[in-house]
């Protein structure tokens, strides 16, 4: 057997002795990702009822697009660090990277609190984009790597939920927070202990998960370049090709929604704490609903729940447009939540069926930088349209566009479950 100090130089000795694939065989190590993944959601959760909010109340900016920079610099930072953040693990194993995922997160609260223009603001997400891509990057790889082929879905269901069920909390929090103390600095104290806690989890109890991929793979192969993998999500394979542009798709919303519904809401009369139910209700149903749909993608197949989940977030967000009041707003949020919860764990799984072990996380990293570029032009669109045209104009492009980009879902990826592999 291979050990993974052999595969990635620095990394800790994998244990148990004899590694086995499977959720059950590796239930430790998968429930401390988990916890560590809830951190990293933690992180970004802070942002989503309160930033959009920061730069027109403290900064005053005025212009919808440039109160929404902060997320384009996040999304550009997290795409490509994504892009790189799977070759780095190859060569230096998982576990140093997700160490150097949290090491970038520790100034990101720091840098808020003390910011003195909104530039500093938008320094602290480039730093927070890295932190997601290195660290969220990674708990994605180390549960594939333990769960093995069988149970790929169902692990990233987990993964994911983990993730924005702690973005949805952290999200309600940082609102109720702010109603009653401000939008800086209490808040933000929150993020300096999310990453402490996953620096010290990280660094004292995660091994090494590189080994498991040669059980998997059954021996050694040559990696395959970044510039394959590249042009095989992107355009050479349609089946990755239709992965990535709903990934693209499914962020672009997100950025929508994480820059543009506060901004909406604000101007229709919700108070602080209305927002902050509303910004953490679509990641709460979004990461609860995927303990249901990465099994149920294992089961169904992975091109019924996206394409499916796409049509929903089309309706969804045409449903905000349309709506006015905070009952509607909180059923279409709800609505885009479960569509976003077909999807998300799903187009990761599905990556994982088309490619082999090794060229594994290469290609997810090529299809993460596709999807997080979607956030940074979903809020560069959504703020430049609304500018523009208004909100409701805005919401409605976005809508029709993820509407097709489900169509395009459905003609492209391949039909049926992910092939069966014993563990």
């Amino acid at each position: 057997m291979i050990d993974g100090g052999e595969l990635a130089r620095g990394s800790r000795p994998v244990a148990p002795p004899r590694r086995v694939l499977g959720l059950r065989a590796n239930w430790k190590q998968f429930a401390l990702l988990l916890a560590i993944n809830a951190f990293v959601g933690g992180m970004v959760g802070l942002e989503r009822s309160v930033l959009p909010l920061l730069a027109k109340d403290e900064f005053g900016i005025a212009s919808k697009t440039a109160a929404v920079s902060f997320i384009a610099a996040f999304g550009l930072a997290k795409a490509l660090t994504n892009l790189v953040a799977g070759r780095l693990s190859e060569r230096f194993g998982r576990r140093r990277v997700l160490i150097a995922g949290w090491l970038a997160g520790i100034p990101v609260p720091l840098l808020i609190i003390f910011a003195p223009s909104w530039e500093w603001v938008i320094g602290a997400n480039a730093l927070l984009g890295i932190n997601q891509g290195l660290a969220w990057s990674m708990t994605v790889n180390m549960k594939i790597d333990l769960a093995g082929p069988k149970r790929r879905g169902t692990a990233l269901g987990l993964n994911e939920a983990a993730g924005y069920l702690s973005v949805a909390a952290a999200a309600f929090l940082a609102g109720v927070i702010a109603q009653h103390q401000g939008l800086r600095p209490e808040p933000f104290y929150l993020g300096i202990a999310f990453a402490a806690a996953g620096l010290a989890l990280t660094v004292l109890f995660v091994r090494d998960t590189t080994a498991f991929v040669v059980i998997e793979a059954g021996a050694p192969t040559e990696r395959q370049s970044l510039r394959r993998s590249f042009g095989d999500a992107t355009w050479r394979r349609p089946a990755l090709f239709g992965v990535s542009q709903a990934g693209f798709v499914n962020n672009l919303n997100d950025g929508l929604a994480w820059g543009v519904f506060p901004l909406l809401f604000a101007s229709r009369g919700l108070e602080l704490d209305q927002i902050a139910v509303l910004a953490a209700s679509y990641p709460l149903v979004w990461g609860g609903l995927q303990l249901v749909t990465g099994w149920a993608s294992d089961r169904l197949g992975r091109r019924p729940l996206v394409t499916a989940g796409m049509v929903i977030q089309g309706g969804a967000i045409a449903m905000v447009a349309a709506a006015d009041g905070f009952g509607l707003w909180l059923v279409a949020l709800i609505g885009l939540g479960a569509g976003t919860a077909m999807v998300y764990p799903t187009l990761l799984a599905a990556v994982g069926d088309a490619v082999s072990p090794h060229a594994r996380a290469t290609t997810l990293g090529v299809y993460r930088f596709w999807r997080d570029a979607g956030a940074m032009a979903g809020a560069l669109i959504g703020g430049a349209l609304a500018d523009l045209f208004g909100f409701a104009s805005a919401l409605y492009v976005v809508a029709l566009l993820t509407a097709a980009s489900g169509i395009v879902a459905a003609r492209t990826l391949t039909a049926g479950r992910p092939q069966e592999a014993s563990q």
